[in-house]
């Protein structure tokens, strides 16, 4: 019986040169079951295929957006049942945020020996419990959208600029990042305003529903489940609290952006009170702007003040920690 179920999507940026050598990986493997779709649509027919060979660890191989799309599935169906299998996620796509948190870095290949070293002993010491971010209108019985990760405001804004504007000039991802950071930073301190360069982001006012007051308006801000945050910042100082989604949000002035970078520079986001620079928990979170995007683990949403986007938080979900 196959210990390890490995999902892959070809379709993947990170897959077009990875995935030839994990299908020469997996062959002739019989503790490996391995399931590749051509389209996210088809994930829901492979997760119903995997449950039946009931594997002790469920190994996902593609970018955000298939993470986030299997997640979405496995919470809403329940494939598994009361005891679904904990998820790995192997380093692949642009951004692996999901995979980095869970001590998945570098060579996709050495990250999967990993899996499969760990599900022939004893999984505990390397589980950990993650709840997931609902995306919803907040409409009663619409079936929310799940992820880990949201980026929102001018953040939201750097993300679509670098895939539209730098990630086809075919550069490698270090320097596509770099060339965006450096682009949103002369956008926004200079003022410049041209085709080339990021756009003003929308202001957005987000109410971080606990005692029931508005925050206030942002230029950037970041809603996880995740520990770690963007340039190692962490809400918590690293200690896991349950229920409560983590805020990170930089508010609309140009101080408290300045401040943000001076903190992500020297590491002091989240480590130290910065004025204009926002770490809270929350059980829900309200998103409401004149047209500004969202990004949830790789998939775009729009917020309006008609339509606000309602985050809330799910109970824990299972995940395989590959660092010890």
């Amino acid at each position: 019986m196959a210990c390890v179920a490995l999902l892959s999507n070809p379709r993947s940026t990170g897959n077009r040169s990875l995935l030839p050598r994990v299908r020469s990986f997996c062959a002739g493997r019989p503790d490996i079951f391995h399931y590749e779709v051509e389209h996210v649509g088809q994930i829901g027919e492979a997760l119903r295929t995997i449950a039946r060979v009931k594997p002790k660890i469920l190994v996902i191989n593609g970018g955000d957006g298939t993470v986030q799309a299997a997640l979405t599935e496995l919470y809403h169906v329940g494939h598994f049942g009361d005891a679904p299998p904990p998820v790995a996620v192997l380093p692949n796509g642009k951004t692996n945020l999901i995979a980095l948190d869970l001590g998945a870095a570098g060579d996709a290949l050495a990250a999967l020996e990993r899996v499969i070293e760990l599900s022939k002993a004893d999984l505990s010491d390397h589980i950990v419990a993650r709840e997931l971010i609902a995306l919803s209108d907040g409409v009663a019985g619409s079936r929310p959208t799940l992820g880990m990760f949201l980026g929102g405001a001018g953040l939201a804004d750097s993300i679509l600029y670098c895939r539209t504007k730098i990630y086809p000039l075919g550069l490698p991802n270090g320097i596509s990042h770099m060339l965006t950071a450096l682009a949103v930073l002369v956008s926004a301190l200079f003022g410049i305003r041209t085709s080339f360069l990021p756009p003003k982001p929308n202001p957005v006012r987000i109410s971080l529903v606990r005692e029931g007051q508005p925050l206030g308006y942002f230029s950037v801000f970041i809603v996880t489940t995740l520990e770690k945050m963007l340039l190692a910042a962490r809400a918590d100082n690293g200690a896991h609290v349950p229920g409560r989604m983590k805020f990170m949000a930089v508010e609309l002035t140009f101080p408290a952006m300045v401040r943000a970078l001076y903190g992500a520079i020297f590491g002091r986001l989240g480590r130290e009170k910065l004025s204009g620079v926002h770490f809270e928990r929350g059980d829900i979170v309200r998103i409401e702007s004149d047209g500004s995007s969202v990004i949830l683990d790789g998939e775009t949403f729009r917020a309006d003040r008609d339509h606000p986007i309602v985050l809330t938080s799910t109970a824990p979900v299972p995940f395989l920690r590959l660092a010890a």
